[in-house]
């Protein structure tokens, strides 16, 4: 095996590390947004815009592992299949969550509403994220997969 077929095995269980990274910060960075509160509209059009915006990037990595990381993985290392299977059941339930804060904020709910929405998916979502990641990250250091970064963690 060459060094940059090494380096490309290798860094996948990187890009999962930074994608998670980026949507813990994109999470922070929303719920900071609603917390200053500032009243008028150009808030409320940035907020809309975070919200949706992190929604929408944590449903596309969410699907990108289960329509290609996850099937690779499951092939490689089929004694796998129940943690995988336990990972997805997460993104339905993150789904569910997402779709229920989705519709909060496309009617205006107030502040303190949309923070319970961003609370429960923070912890729901950290919760997954270590959980992926300890049971993970060693398969992915070895695990060969031709595809593109965005196919298989999102696009974010």
């Amino acid at each position: 095996m060459t060094e940059r077929e090494t380096t490309r095995l290798v860094a996948w269980s990187r890009e999962l590390r930074q994608v998670h990274h980026r949507l813990r910060e994109a999470l922070r960075v929303t719920r900071e947004s609603l917390a200053e509160g500032t009243p008028g509209e150009r808030a409320t059009r940035e907020l809309l815009l975070y919200c949706h915006g992190f929604c929408t990037a944590l449903d596309g990595h969410h699907q990108g592992e289960d329509r290609t990381l996850f099937p690779a993985i499951a092939a490689a290392h089929p004694e796998l299949r129940p943690v995988l299977r336990s990972l997805r059941q997460d993104h339905s339930v993150i789904a569910h969550l997402l779709g229920d804060l989705r519709a909060a904020v496309d009617r205006g709910a107030p502040p303190e509403e949309l923070d319970h929405h961003l609370e429960g998916v923070a912890a729901i979502m950290e919760n997954h994220f270590r959980y992926e990641e300890r049971q993970l990250l060693s398969v992915l250091e070895t695990l060969e997969l031709a595809a593109e970064v965005p196919e298989v963690l999102g696009p974010i």
